[in-house]
C-alpha cells in the first residue's frame, strides 16, 4: 500500500483572476496559470532538453521544496524553505540570466509537523504584476512588491497537521484569498491586497489526522453570469462567493484526503481523492446540495494520485502516483487510454500546444500528446529528485527540483 501524502505542489494547487486584455500570455502569474487550469496557450515551447542540453540558466536553491516558479514580465518567483523550514524565503530571480535579484525571509523556528515529502513552502507564490503573495503556513501572509519591499505580514495563527500545508493564495478583485489548511484550525480567509487586512473569513471543519484534510488550492471560475470560488475539501466538491466567503453549494462524494485542486474546463468540474479514493465530475451551475442534480461520474477507488489534471477538450488526463498516465472521457469517466511513463508521478500536468508536460520524483519530465491516442514525444531526464510542475512562460520552461532551477529553452521575446 502506498503512503498517505499530502497534496504537493506539484503539488497542490492556484489562480489569478484578470481580464484577458490586460494578462500577457508571456507571464505565468500562478502555478496553474492565470485561469487556475493548468492549460497554456504557448506555442512551441521546448519539447527535448537535459541538465546540459537547451538549459538557458541554472540556478541552485537554498533548500530542497515543490513549490513551483512563478513569472511576471522579467521576473521569476519562488518559495524555498531553509535550514528545515525554520526560515521560509520568498525569492525574487532576474529572468535573462538566472541571478537573484532579492529574497525576502521569514523566521519560524517554532516546532511544527508536516511529512517528509512535503517540505515547508509547498505552495507557490502568486502575483498581480505588482505585488507577489506568499503563503507560509503558520508563518503568515506577507506581500512584496517587486524590488522587494515588505508591504504587509499578517500572522494568522498556528496551523497543526501531521502533513503540514501545501497551498496557495488566489488572487481575486481587491483581495488574495487563502485556503488555510488542512488541519487545526482549517478556513478560508480573503486579505486586502493593499494592507493584508482581513475582508472576510469562513471557518470549515477541521481535524488534525493524517486520513483526513484538503491541500487543494481554490480556483475562481465565472459560472451563469457571476464569479465562484470552487475548491475540493474533504467529501465533497465546494463553491464559495468569493466576495462574502459564502458557500453557495456543494456536491457529495469525495473521500476524506484530498491533495489536487479542482479541475475546471467545459462547464465541468473534477475533484480527485488522495489514497486511492474516490473521482467525480459534476456540472457547474446551481444552488445548494447538487449531488442529486449534478454530478456526472463517480468512480469509487482509483490509483494513488498527488498531482492535478487538466481537461482539453472533452477530455480530463492525469497521472497516478503508480507511474500511469491516463485520458479520461470528462463527462463519462471512462477510461480512453492507460500508460505507463515510469517513476512516481506526482507531478500536476501542464497542457500547451496539444501535449502534456508531467514529472515524476525520479527526476524525468515527460511529454506526451494530449490525444486519444497515446503517444510519447519526449523522457526529459533532469536526474534530480523533483516533485514542481512545469511553469511554461513566453517560449520557456522553468522546471524546479530539488537542488536546482532551470530555465529551459528560448525567450520568444
Amino acid at each position: 500500500m502506498l503512503p498517505r501524502h499530502p497534496l504537493i505542489h506539484t503539488c497542490l494547487v492556484s489562480l489569478v483572476l484578470f481580464a484577458p486584455s490586460l494578462l500577457p500570455a508571456a507571464n505565468w502569474p500562478s502555478w496553474r496559470g492565470a485561469a487556475g487550469t493548468g492549460v497554456s496557450s504557448e506555442q512551441d515551447l521546448p519539447v527535448r532538453w537535459s541538465p546540459t542540453e537547451n538549459v538557458h540558466w541554472k540556478t541552485a536553491l537554498p533548500g530542497e521544496g515543490n513549490s513551483t516558479a512563478i513569472t511576471w514580465d522579467d521576473h521569476v518567483f519562488v518559495t524555498c524553505p531553509v535550514d528545515g523550514g525554520k526560515v521560509r524565503r520568498l525569492i525574487c530571480l532576474d529572468r535573462s540570466r538566472g541571478r537573484i535579484r532579492w529574497q525576502h525571509d521569514v523566521a519560524y523556528p517554532q516546532k511544527e509537523t508536516t511529512h517528509r515529502d512535503n517540505p515547508f513552502c509547498s505552495g507557490s507564490p502568486t502575483t498581480d504584476g505588482k505585488r507577489v503573495y506568499a503563503s507560509f503556513g503558520s508563518a503568515g501572509v506577507l506581500a512584496c512588491d517587486f524590488q522587494g519591499k515588505l508591504l504587509w505580514h499578517r500572522k494568522l495563527g498556528k496551523l497543526t497537521h501531521v502533513f503540514g500545508q501545501a497551498t496557495t493564495p488566489v488572487i481575486y478583485k481587491n483581495t488574495v484569498i487563502i485556503h488555510r489548511g488542512p488541519g487545526e484550525p482549517t478556513h478560508l480567509v480573503a486579505l486586502d491586497r493593499r494592507t493584508g487586512k482581513t475582508v472576510w473569513d469562513t471557518p470549515e471543519f477541521s481535524k488534525n489526522n493524517n486520513l483526513y484534510g484538503s491541500w487543494s488550492t481554490p480556483v475562481i471560475h465565472r459560472v451563469g453570469g457571476r464569479d465562484e470560488l470552487i475548491v475540493t475539501m474533504p467529501r465533497e466538491i465546494k463553491g464559495y462567493d468569493p466576495d462574502t466567503g459564502k458557500e453557495l453549494w456543494k456536491c457529495g462524494g469525495l473521500g476524506t484526503e484530498i491533495y489536487t485542486m479542482p479541475t475546471i474546463g467545459n462547464g465541468l468540474a473534477v475533484g480527485i481523492s488522495g489514497h486511492k479514493g474516490p473521482a467525480m465530475a459534476m456540472r457547474l451551475g446551481g444552488r445548494g446540495d447538487l449531488t442529486e442534480s449534478n454530478r456526472l461520474w463517480l468512480t469509487p477507488q482509483n490509483q494513488q494520485r498527488v498531482g492535478s489534471g487538466v481537461i482539453v477538450n472533452d477530455h480530463l488526463f492525469v497521472s497516478n502516483a503508480t507511474g500511469i498516465a491516463q485520458c479520461i472521457k470528462a463527462r463519462t469517466g471512462e477510461v480512453v487510454w492507460a500508460k505507463r511513463l515510469g517513476g512516481t508521478l506526482w507531478g500536476t500536468m501542464l497542457a500547451a500546444d496539444k501535449k502534456l508536460y508531467v514529472t515524476n520524483k525520479e527526476g524525468d519530465v515527460f511529454v506526451i500528446a494530449a490525444s486519444t491516442q497515446f503517444k510519447l514525444l519526449s523522457r526529459n531526464r533532469m536526474g534530480e529528485h523533483m516533485k514542481a510542475a512545469v511553469a511554461p512562460s513566453d517560449g520557456q520552461l522553468f522546471v524546479r527540483t530539488y537542488k536546482n532551477l532551470y530555465c529551459i529553452g528560448t525567450r520568444k521575446r
